[in-house]
């Protein structure tokens, strides 16, 4: 039986960091479920369209972690039928032996309500736009702004808003280092039985 592990919480909180570490402890497979979304909206277009023909070479692109590619992703997936044609690739993907770790908005929600451990993990809007403006080279206060206006857009979109599940565990990652947050996590999912 697959362990699934679900991550889910705002830009820059340390989601991505944090799951592929899982993922490389356990050994299990990981998808970082926003590079869909980046994928879509960066191939421009019909944004239905491009969701229902979205291949494996479409996650590869280099521009797929930019500013830009992000606030297209916000903005695609609000549209419901790009998220229906994606959420089955997602389930899929979930189930895979020994195991899988998926990270986005809506994980533990939506996609894996079942899964055996589900973590939010969050910062403060001024520590999540610091370390985008360092990976990203950027303006700390134009970063800021954009989390802000994207994280309001994804909580109050009407499918699938971005919020932390029921039963999920909160990790802020505010005042932790990176070893610091990742080892809570692999804690985390020792308890739940990976």
């Amino acid at each position: 039986m697959p362990f699934t592990i679900a991550i889910d919480g705002p830009a820059a909180s340390g989601k991505g960091t944090i799951a592929r570490a899982l993922a490389g402890h356990f050994g299990f497979a990981h998808l970082d479920t926003g590079l869909l979304y980046r994928a879509v909206g960066a191939k421009g277009g019909d944004p239905v369209a491009a969701a229902r023909a979205l291949a494996p070479a479409d996650l590869a692109r280099p521009d797929l972690r930019s500013a830009e590619a992000g606030q297209a992703a916000s903005r695609v997936a609000a549209i419901p039928e790009v998220r229906a044609a994606l959420v089955e690739f997602q389930r899929r993907f979930a189930r895979t032996e020994p195991g899988a770790v998926l990270d986005g908005r809506d994980i533990g929600t939506v996609i894996c309500p079942e899964a055996e451990l589900k973590l939010y993990v969050t910062a403060s809007d001024e520590i999540r736009a610091r370390r985008r403006a360092l990976e990203l080279g950027a303006d700390e206060a134009r970063i800021l702004a954009e989390l802000r206006e994207r994280d309001a857009r994804d909580a109050a979109r009407a499918v699938a808003p971005m919020r932390p599940a029921d039963d999920a565990l909160l990790l802020d990652t505010s005042a932790m280092t990176i070893d610091e947050a990742v080892a809570r996590a692999i804690a985390c999912a020792r308890e739940a039985g990976a």
